[in-house]
């Protein structure tokens, strides 16, 4: 069970705290920590329990073993609840979860046999990324343990710290890059503890009668016929790499599915109609694209859900119960959505 992480962005930068970073060896794991302004290091046998609580931050978790190959198709799914574009403003994300029974207030998984789908964009622009980080990370195991599930899905932000594009990094991340003399990349490597649970994350999942994502896809990849597996195994095969082949490239791009944006702007009724027969979906779920609320477009194809969490004063989720779709606004009230 996660106590997590004392609110660090209610610290002045002056004196600011971060992590924990863990690093894993063969019999040992690193911990690195940032408490006020400076440099904390221990090496601890490695256990199957992540305990730490040093500088007003508490953590206590199991050791997950992420498995590379996450299951992306899901069927028959009474509830689940969809945000997006989080951006390190932790006090709302927490505050939309508990408004909507999905945690209690002490951080502890309450929606059952529920699915949480976050599509992107937790790094970047705000102060309490690590917070979210480990609160996700230990969500994820409470969700499994009540045969619920929490998919958290890759942004175009999680994709450019993995690969040190450090362009929209909050000042205190830039901090803690000096701090620990390592660039944004090498804290979430290969051998870290949430390095290796971000890349086992898919960048699509299907859930009943929607497809996930970030972005979104264009039409091309129906016409195409790219299945949800090549999408997601080829995502994650070249997710930290600087020489991608074509259709890596093209994932990768603006019509991409951490990218496009198209649904916003230029695809036809018939484009997207090719979509949803082709993933045998009814809705496109997406975030990236930011709105004021969670909204319903192209006759209900598109779900938008960038509900604009980023400037940390509010924001919405999608809900799905009783076979249909509804609002779940900021203070806990639900608007019918698509029946």
């Amino acid at each position: 069970m996660l106590l997590l992480l004392i609110c660090v962005s209610c610290q002045s930068l002056a004196a600011f705290s971060d992590g924990p970073y863990v690093t894993l060896n063969n019999k040992t794991m690193q911990v690195e920590w940032v408490c006020n302004n400076q440099m904390s290091l221990q090496t601890r046998k490695l256990t199957k329990e992540l305990k730490f609580n040093q500088c007003g931050m508490t953590l206590n978790t199991q050791l997950q073993t992420p498995s590379s190959k996450q299951p992306a198709i899901f069927s028959n799914i009474k509830k689940y609840a969809a945000l997006s574009d989080v951006h390190g403003q932790f006090s709302v994300l927490k505050t939309l979860l508990v408004n909507h029974n999905i945690i209690d207030s002490k951080n502890q998984w309450a929606f059952g046999a529920g699915h949480l789908i976050i599509t992107g964009d937790i790094f970047d622009r705000g102060p309490d990324v690590t917070d979210i980080l480990w609160f996700l990370y230990d969500l994820e195991t409470q969700a499994k343990k009540a045969n619920g599930q929490l998919h958290l899905l890759l942004g175009n932000h999680e994709v450019m710290v993995l690969n040190n594009d450090d362009r929209y990094l909050h000042e205190k991340y830039v901090k803690t890059e000096q701090q620990l003399g390592r660039d944004i990349d090498l804290l979430y490597a290969s051998n870290t503890v949430l390095g290796q649970w971000l890349r086992s994350k898919n960048v699509i999942l299907k859930l009943n009668n929607a497809l996930f994502m970030h972005g979104g896809l264009p039409a091309s990849f129906a016409h195409d016929k790219v299945s949800i597996a090549k999408i997601n195994a080829v995502f994650s095969q070249y997710l930290v790499n600087k020489d991608r082949p074509q259709f890596a490239k093209r994932l990768f791009g603006r019509n991409g599915p951490i990218w496009y944006r198209g649904y916003f702007s230029n695809i036809t009724d018939n484009e997207l109609s090719t979509l949803l027969d082709y993933y045998q979906v009814e809705h496109i779920v997406v975030g990236h694209t930011s709105q004021s609320k969670v909204k319903a477009i192209a006759d209900n194809k598109v779900i938008a859900i960038d509900s604009s969490i980023k400037h940390g004063k509010q924001g919405e989720l999608l809900l799905f119960k009783n076979n249909a779709l509804f609002r779940g606004k900021y203070n806990g009230d639900v608007e019918l959505l698509v029946e």
